[in-house]
């Protein structure tokens, strides 16, 4: 089985997420500041023994990728060159959006949400990455849905 780590990437902060041992359940994990998060995420890979990185990619409604998915790709690319792992973007559309009604929806006051947000996005953007895996029955064996960094 593999371990995932799941990456949303912002342009202050990154929140992450890793996977249990067995590819099914995603659990939030920190959030770290932009400029640390390269060297963070190769320190909790190795920490976690990981497989493999989901990065969200922010796209338009359309589909269409603009600054912001540029720049998970360059983030994308700097990960992959950094810990030898093989990364994945998925789409990451209303993440940030489902998590912050989530934690409304669980009483948190907003100086605490605001803490918690990336990092339950990731928590969203991996545990759907993980739920199209397990559905295809690949759970643990991602690699046939690996892409580079284009």
């Amino acid at each position: 089985m593999t371990r995932y780590l799941g990456v949303d990437p912002g342009t202050r902060r990154v929140g992450l997420a890793v996977s249990d041992a067995t590819g099914l359940l995603a659990t939030p994990l920190e959030v770290v500041g932009r400029p640390a998060v390269v060297k963070r995420i190769a320190e909790l890979a190795i920490q976690y023994e990981v497989g493999g990185l989901v990065v969200g990619l922010p796209t338009a409604l359309s589909g269409e990728e603009g600054a912001s998915a540029q720049d998970a790709r360059e983030l994308g690319a700097e990960l992959a060159a950094e810990t030898g792992l093989p990364v994945i973007f998925v789409d990451e559309r209303f993440t940030s959006r489902i998590a912050e009604e989530t934690l409304i929806e669980s009483g948190m006051r907003r100086r605490k949400r605001r803490q918690e947000l990336d990092k339950a996005a990731a928590t969203l953007l991996l545990q759907g990455f993980l739920d199209g895996l397990a559905k295809r029955g690949t759970t643990g064996q991602a690699d046939t849905f690996w892409t580079s960094s284009e």
